[in-house]
């Protein structure tokens, strides 16, 4: 359509009024099918979680059913590949955590790359990590398991639910950072590797906070550090690792939910103040506590600079420390 000067205003509002009318054909059958909370993890874990204390709340106020579905395998490669693929039309969010961007850096051959192929929404929270140790290695601070390690290089060992864990990552951080070997056994899941620690035959090990937290408190773990800020109200007694100067130990987990790119943005702001409002819930920050998480928004720009800058330090831990997926 040609307009003149004339009559400029009255195209610009009529094209307006046809693209309010296309939007408006394209999600409105959209907004009867139920959104879906896509976790690339097992039911239980912290991820697990966080989908299903804010499904039900966003179900309410978007006033549309909500499901959360698990998609699980190759370290959460496989549900984020689900999320890349699916329609951009905010019916499909990916629930993950800064496992993300750990594997960009640890399976270089993925079909998707996950800070362009993904629109993110908005940081939930963020998760802490306990540094611990078994009874029966003797050791009782940070500071004792660097000197321990320095003393003889190998000679200790430390457990993994698996290569590219946030709980791995964390471990090869810190031997980055204070110059030691610590020998990595991984595991098939955290269960397996548990189990060990408590039974003696693995050092030390970083654990969410909630899996550690009766061991630590009956006495069969030694918790040496645990990695935020300041102490976790769970465990006031436990010192921040970025207070033991041992380095720059900056290893707390995000969580956050993310969209297929192209998802329009009105629809990612408005998914953004639903979210920031549940994280708000008194009901929501006491189920994340109890979990060792802590809630914490964010605006999309905010939660891609987060996303991006985790992706290269991450990445630079990988390189150095020569660590594989195998």
């Amino acid at each position: 359509m040609t307009c003149s000067p004339m009559r400029r205003s009255i195209c610009i509002a009529s094209m307006s009024l046809w693209a309010f009318v296309a939007v408006a054909q394209t999600t409105a059958p959209a907004a009867l099918a139920p959104l879906k909370l896509v976790v690339p993890f097992t039911p239980g874990t912290g991820i697990d979680l966080i989908a299903r204390q804010i499904g039900p709340h966003l179900a309410q106020q978007l006033r549309r059913p909500v499901v959360v579905e698990n998609r699980v395998g190759a370290s959460g490669n496989i549900g984020t590949d689900a999320v890349v693929r699916a329609a951009a039309d905010g019916n499909t969010l990916l629930v993950t955590v800064n496992t993300m961007v750990m594997n960009r850096a640890l399976y270089p051959k993925l079909s998707f790359d996950p800070l362009r192929d993904l629109e993110p929404v908005t940081l939930t929270s963020w998760g802490q990590l306990l540094l611990v140790a078994s009874k029966a290695s003797g050791i009782t601070t940070a500071q004792e398991l660097v000197d321990k390690a320095k003393a003889k290089p190998g000679g200790l060992n430390y457990g993994s639910p698996g290569s590219g864990t946030p709980h791995h990552l964390a471990m090869e951080l810190l031997k980055s950072q204070t110059r030691t070997y610590i020998t990595h056994i991984p595991y098939r899941g955290t269960a397996p590797a548990f189990s060990d620690l408590l039974g003696g035959q693995i050092d030390v090990m970083f654990l969410p906070i909630h899996v550690a937290l009766q061991h630590v408190k009956a006495g069969s773990l030694r918790a040496l550090g645990i990695s935020s800020d300041k102490p976790s109200p769970l465990l006031p007694d436990v010192p921040p690792l970025r207070k033991l100067k041992l380095g720059d130990l900056d290893v707390e987990m995000w969580y956050g939910v993310l969209a297929p790119k192209g998802t329009p943005m009105p629809v990612v702001e408005r998914l953004n103040r639903e979210l920031k409002a549940i994280l708000a819930l008194p009901e929501v920050t006491a189920a994340f506590e109890t979990q060792g998480m802590t809630p914490s928004g964010s605006t999309p720009a905010e939660f891609q600079a987060l996303i991006n800058k985790d992706a290269a330090r991450w990445a630079k831990v990988i390189k150095d420390q020569n660590i594989t997926a195998d």
